[in-house]
């Protein structure tokens, strides 16, 4: 082989070297693109501005986070921010302290962070109980649907954020789930968007009209008998909106409960 052929048969091996490099790099970037779609990839938290449960619709549910037995009329419709507060500081934390880190889970009940490691309630998402009581039989709905004591309309249920775009969409990374003293759980997935990677089965609420029934039934009670909900809120790792892009956001929650019937049909 001549020196020319030599040098220009090294040329060629080259240039393919340079390409199949060059194709690796490329992976190697939307590798990391994927990894980083989802989950935070620096500490910095989510905070819970306001959390608040409220039963705007009808007399016959109440709840507490005390069991006061069939004594309907120890229970409220309006568990406040400062009852939740009063659960909080059992584990030193308020909710203007509590800061949520990304986690998941497959069962509503307990969570994980990315690689595996275990997280804790109150210290990476929130967690507490209250009893609910009806005064007759009764299936328990999220409602977006509500009543202030005088009649007259007010919100329900709903996730919001004063923050701009794109920290705004973490009101679609956000979880509550409803896990009762038998083992049922439902979980609400408030503005509902892309399907997470977690076998955690959720549900959302219509914009318009509210229509009851099996998707969003969160339990039964049977009448005059307080049932144990366990309330969990969690910032979910594997939601696509979980990226770096809603770091040090807040949010605000607003949960509104009504009582219905078998059929659906709300009780007055």
């Amino acid at each position: 082989m001549s020196l020319k052929s030599y040098i220009e048969n090294n040329r060629k091996i080259l240039r393919k070297r340079k390409r199949l490099i060059a194709f690796l790099s490329i992976i190697a970037v939307l590798g990391l693109s994927t990894a980083t779609y989802a989950w935070f990839t620096v500490n910095t938290f989510v905070g819970v501005q306001d959390f608040e449960l409220e039963i705007t619709t009808g007399e016959e549910l109440r709840a507490s986070m005390q069991n006061h037995g069939s004594d309907i009329n120890q229970y409220v419709h309006t568990i406040t921010n400062e009852m939740v507060n009063s659960y909080l500081r059992r584990n030193n934390t308020t909710l203007d302290d509590l800061i949520l880190s990304p986690v998941t889970s497959n069962n509503g009940s307990t969570f994980t962070f990315q690689h595996g490691d275990p997280a804790s309630a109150n210290e990476h998402y929130l967690e507490y109980k209250a009893w609910f009581i009806g005064t007759t039989d009764m299936y328990v709905h999220l409602t977006t649907e509500g009543a202030d004591e005088d009649g007259n309309p007010k919100d329900g249920t709903k996730v919001t954020t004063s923050d701009p775009a794109p920290k705004s969409d973490v009101i679609r990374a956000i979880r509550i789930d409803f896990q009762t003293d038998d083992g049922g759980v439902a979980t609400y997935e408030p503005n509902k968007g892309a399907a997470a990677s977690t076998r955690l089965s959720t549900f959302d609420l219509p914009s318009g009209t509210m229509v009851y029934g099996n998707s969003n039934r969160l339990f039964h009670l049977d009448k005059l008998t307080p049932k144990l909900v366990t309330i969990r809120l969690w910032l979910e790792g594997e939601d696509p909106e979980c990226d770096n892009d809603v770091q040090r956001a807040k949010f605000e929650a607003q949960l509104s409960f009504v009582g219905c019937d078998a059929a659906g049909n709300p009780i007055s």
